[in-house]
């Protein structure tokens, strides 16, 4: 018999580093944080990646109306950074204001500081209710100016300040909300290059 809480737990062993992902869209920029990004591809010639983004992220339509998206792993010492994208909403302020950071090559934003970068654009997408699966051909890549350690989603969740648990398990918990009523609800998606 599944029990959900239990099974849960075991599946948070599943997650990728931390990314911070960014996108821009019509002059607005927006950056957000993931632990659900994989690379895509074994073959050095075609580098990919996907990572999937929850429904109400700001960031997904930004992406999925565009095409296109900057995906960044951090690292240890970014925590900082992982509150101001991964805290707050972008409809309500501007996130990447007091974060370093430079257009691409594709014109998304590129934080100064990470352990690295990808520029992707999207070449498709899957439906999985709650959230979309991007699947991103890398078209530039590059090191970040900070050096350290990858951070990894259990890495911040052990280390995080205490007087920031409280509002993490509250975001954690309107986004499962939010999730489980659309979970089910999955329409099959034909991606039209943007």
């Amino acid at each position: 018999m599944l029990q959900p809480d239990l099974t849960y737990q075991l599946l948070r062993n599943l997650t990728s580093p931390v990314v911070a992902i960014t996108a821009v869209r019509a002059g607005k920029e927006n950056g957000m944080i993931s632990d659900a990004a994989v690379r895509a591809s074994i073959v050095p010639t075609v580098p990919r990646l996907s990572v999937y983004i929850h429904k109400f992220n700001f960031s997904h339509d930004m992406i999925y109306e565009t095409g296109r998206f900057a995906l960044h792993l951090l690292h240890t010492k970014q925590f900082d950074v992982v509150r101001r994208l991964g805290f707050v909403s972008g409809r309500d302020q501007d996130k990447l204001a007091a974060i370093p950071h430079h257009a691409g090559t594709l014109g998304v934003p590129i934080l100064d500081e990470c352990f690295a970068h990808f520029e992707c654009s999207v070449v498709n997408v899957m439906d999985t209710g709650s959230s979309t699966l991007f699947l991103g051909d890398v078209v530039a890549v590059g090191r970040g100016k900070a050096a350290g350690e990858l951070l990894t989603a259990t890495h911040f969740r052990s280390n995080m300040p205490a007087e920031w648990q409280r509002e993490y398990e509250a975001k954690l918990k309107e986004a499962q909300r939010y999730a489980e009523a659309r979970s089910r609800d999955i329409k099959p998606v034909v991606w039209q290059r943007r």
